[in-house]
């Protein structure tokens, strides 16, 4: 049970994020699997951890399907697995590159910033879009010559991580207000953040469609069309009054970053220069 404590699904998400833009970008099947190692430690560290703070709250709270809550899994074991996860990111990070390391565990830092406390704050959208916004950073800064990734990538990267928050908090709005967490969506309230949630979103694709050189192409326009017709689908269910436990807002929102993700990727390419790549 002390893997369902690491929040697998981010987990693995953000892991093959960075191995599939290691690999559009260049990099060879080695320093994919090394990168993809680093961040996968390092999301294992950050679900441990945010697991064992808040086992307090999820006790209280009934959390039957946390493992810390419902006794299947013990502090310690939880700890020691954060701890271990932690050093090898460390390791597995700075064997990438002095400054491409640094770069992914600023992100790693300010992720666990935001499981210690950061989250309680109106500056709970911090660490997300500086977490997200150095990952195509830890991708380039390996490279001949350590260049960073262009503007555009990091821009999207941080839009994406500030739309990944608030997607990722949606559903669970009115227990963490119980719980007195209030990060920035919280305290927005369940429909000004349902509003407001697939705008980075929408925001990322637009930047991932005009940011990078050269023309966007059909499947460009394309997906910022799906984008922005989700993105109105939702605002327009939320000012309808959509009943209070849909997850059509939350599915939608969802969507909207799969396409943003998938976008990145493919302009992956264009995140060195050329005769950097390796």
């Amino acid at each position: 049970m002390v893997v369902r404590a690491c929040h697998p699904e981010p987990t693995v998400a953000v892991t093959v994020l960075v191995t599939a833009l290691a690999a559009a970008s260049g990099r060879t099947p080695t320093a994919c699997a090394l990168l993809g190692a680093a961040v996968l430690c390092g999301q294992l560290s950050i679900g441990w951890s945010n697991d064992l703070v808040d086992a307090a709250r999820d006790t209280a709270a009934g959390r039957t399907d946390k493992p810390l809550a419902a006794g299947t899994v013990t502090p310690q074991t939880v700890a020691a697995a954060a701890a271990t996860a932690l050093a090898a990111c460390v390791v597995l990070s700075l064997a990438a590159g002095r400054l491409a390391g640094a770069a992914h565990l600023t992100g790693v830092a300010a992720a666990w910033a935001y499981n210690l406390g950061v989250k309680r704050t109106a500056a709970s959208w911090v660490p997300y879009a500086l977490a997200f916004g150095l990952l195509p950073a830890f991708v380039t800064l390996g490279l001949p010559g350590q260049p960073w990734p262009p503007a555009w990538a990091m821009a999207a990267g941080a839009l994406l991580g500030v739309g990944a928050h608030f997607t990722n908090v949606l559903p669970d709005i009115d227990a963490d207000l119980a719980a007195g967490v209030r990060g920035l969506p919280q305290r927005l309230g369940r429909r000004r953040t349902r509003v407001l949630a697939p705008l980075p979103l929408l925001a990322a694709s637009a930047v991932l469609v005009v940011g990078p050189p050269g023309p966007a192409g059909r499947a460009g326009w394309a997906a910022l069309v799906v984008t922005a017709a989700l993105a109105a689908a939702t605002t327009a269910a939320t000012s309808q009054g959509a009943r209070p436990g849909s997850r059509l807002p939350f599915l939608a929102t969802l969507a909207m970053a799969v396409t943003a993700v998938a976008l990145l990727v493919l302009h992956g390419g264009s995140l060195a220069p050329p005769g950097a790549q390796h």
